[in-house]
């Protein structure tokens, strides 16, 4: 992802890094639907609510198969994804690429009626931070989807492309006009466009003009929203009033200068989140997302390129399980919270604003909080804290964020409470050593919102396999102590093991293969949980699904591990080359 500034402040400038986003599109809206969540909404509330606010594209990162299940028959065209933990595989088998759009692209589109437009081969896999990992296997995975696709009959239906990072391209100028891709991938992105154009498909690039104002104290804010032009930035005759439209505009003069001037374009992710930082909030992002689709509706393009391009929204819904290595933001990029509620007005056109998902069902209306009687110099109190934010998401507790105002009381009770939902208001989830108890009163404080948990049981029939796993994994997470707090401390000294109950993942696994339609994207979903859930165990957690071959063998059942560490990508195991990356 990649940002640029201009006007008064400082010159426009290449190379910001950027993260994910939502859809929004040419002759309609979209979004990215991500499923990196602990409580997942079920996939045909996740449908309605798509089409109860006019979105009729949507991306999503997997193949996951009851996501696709729920698209069938809904007018809902779709970009597909392809992890890149599977690109060798694809690139190394022409076979793998055919059993794979045979599972995930086929199968959905004859058998359920879903309308899929293009499969994503990646996701940013040239990003800067990744180095050479993926150089090498990216183009021929495309080339043998693509292949694939056309072996299936689907080759003028469905193409094939590979959603960028925007820092694949740069301008050494400092100017849009100046733009060209990256000189140590340039043969590559050479090879790839010309292979895209000859088959009719589009690129797709990722860009975050948020990432421009988080990496840079300097740049100039309002370059990066649509209603201001106080900052502009002149290249010729053309002028420029915004971030977003002189990034765009840098990859078409880089498309121009090497022929491919009238190459179809995809902004894949681009959107603002709401929390994490001091300028992830609501008002920004109600601000960014309202001019953004102002756009879209009204058919606005750039000053080179006057036809709007397809645009995908980052994102549709907040996702409590992904990463937080770029930034404690990226849990909040979601127009709609966890359960599909309304976060910020928006005009959607012809009098429409966004309306909420129905049919969401709740836990309990059931808090944990700090108790009244709890010393703030108990020995557990940090440590308590610092477990429970282990297995939760306490990103809203940081310096500018949504609950950063809250005293110790109130952080502690936010830790708590957010670990108490986690788990599904289990039995034991609320105890810390004594220090919480359970309130019917909500805590929650003026911006700062304490949440109830989806009750995933009461969806189990219609949700997602996702859904009704995580919560036996969250179950199978449950520490068997006295005190949650004395686990905690466990945990950091390394004595804590996942319970036993390691045989759903077994069980899931054979259920997974006997359907004979598993994929990595809707398995890695399940590990997911594990992976940013920061279970502390040494094994490898990340079996890598592929066509009726399992990449990366965990061998739980018989209690040892039997897969190299380079395969193992959410290992745990610190002599694993990505588990140091990763800081695991």
């Amino acid at each position: 992802m990649q940002s640029f500034a201009g006007g008064s402040a400082r010159r426009l400038q290449a190379g910001d890094i950027v993260p994910k986003g939502l859809v929004v599109g040419g002759l309609g809206l979209g979004c990215n639907w991500g499923l990196k969540a602990t409580h997942l909404l079920p996939p045909d509330i996740v449908v309605k609510l798509m089409k109860d606010n006019g979105f009729n594209k949507v991306k999503l990162f997997e193949a996951d198969q009851s996501a696709l299940e729920a698209l069938g028959n809904s007018g809902i065209q779709v970009i597909v994804g392809v992890p890149n933990e599977m690109l060798a595989l694809l690139a190394g088998s022409v076979q793998a690429a055919v059993n794979w759009v045979s599972q995930n692209v086929s199968t959905f589109i004859s058998h359920n009626g879903v309308d899929i437009r293009y499969v994503a081969v990646g996701n940013e896999p040239f990003l800067k931070t990744y180095g050479d990992t993926y150089q090498n296997t990216t183009f021929p995975a495309l080339q043998n989807v693509q292949a694939a696709l056309i072996e299936a009959g689907l080759g003028q239906k469905v193409k094939a492309t590979i959603p960028l990072n925007a820092d694949v391209y740069q301008t050494a100028s400092g100017l849009p006009s100046g733009g060209n891709f990256r000189s140590d991938i340039y043969d590559l992105m050479i090879s790839i466009i010309k292979f895209l154009d000859n088959n009719g498909a589009p690129i797709i690039v990722n860009i975050y003009p948020f990432i421009s104002l988080y990496n840079d104290p300097n740049f100039p804010i309002n370059y990066a929203f649509f209603d201001d032009s106080s900052n502009t930035l002149i290249d010729g005759s053309m002028t420029y009033t915004n971030v977003l439209d002189a990034n765009y505009d840098t990859l078409i003069s880089a498309l121009e200068v090497n022929g491919f001037g009238s190459m179809p374009i995809i902004i894949g992710e681009v959107g603002w989140p709401t929390d994490g930082d001091t300028n992830a909030n609501i008002n920004y992002a109600q601000r960014f997302n309202q001019g953004l689709i102002n756009r879209i509706l009204q058919g606005k393009g750039t000053p080179k390129r006057s036809t709007p391009p397809d645009i995908y929204i980052f994102s549709l819904i907040d996702e409590d399980a992904k990463s937080i290595q770029p930034g404690n933001f990226e849990r909040h990029w979601g127009m709609f919270y966890y359960d599909g509620s309304v976060k910020y007005k928006l005009d959607m056109g012809n009098n429409r604003s966004l309306v909420a998902a129905e049919g969401v069902k709740y836990l309990e209306r059931r808090w944990c909080v700090i108790s009244p009687q709890a010393n703030f110099s108990d020995p557990n109190f940090a440590p308590s804290i610092s477990y429970a934010c282990s297995y939760a998401d306490c990103t809203s507790l940081g310096y500018g964020s949504s609950c950063g105002a809250l005293d110790a009381a109130g952080n502690a009770s936010y830790a708590y409470n957010m670990y108490y939902q986690t788990m599904n208001q289990t039995a034991g989830s609320c105890q810390f050593g004594g220090l919480a108890t359970t309130t019917t009163t909500d805590p929650s404080q003026g911006s700062c919102r304490f949440e109830i948990q989806i009750d995933i049981s009461k969806h189990q029939k219609t949700s997602s396999h996702s859904s009704s796993w995580a919560t036996r994994l969250q179950n199978s997470l449950m520490v068997d102590s006295d005190s949650d707090a004395a686990a905690g401390q466990n945990i950091h000294k390394g004595e804590y093991q996942i319970p036993s109950k390691r045989e759903i993942f077994i069980e899931q696994v054979e259920q997974r293969k006997s359907t004979k339609r598993y994929t990595d994207g809707s398995t890695s979903i399940y590990l997911w949980l594990m992976l940013f859930l920061k279970v502390p165990v040494k094994e490898c957690l990340l079996e890598i699904f592929t066509v009726a071959v399992l990449d990366c063998r965990i061998g739980l059942k018989q209690g040892r591990v039997s897969c190299p560490n380079d395969l193992c990508i959410g290992s745990r195991d610190k002599t694993s080359a990505e588990g140091r990356k990763r800081g695991y």
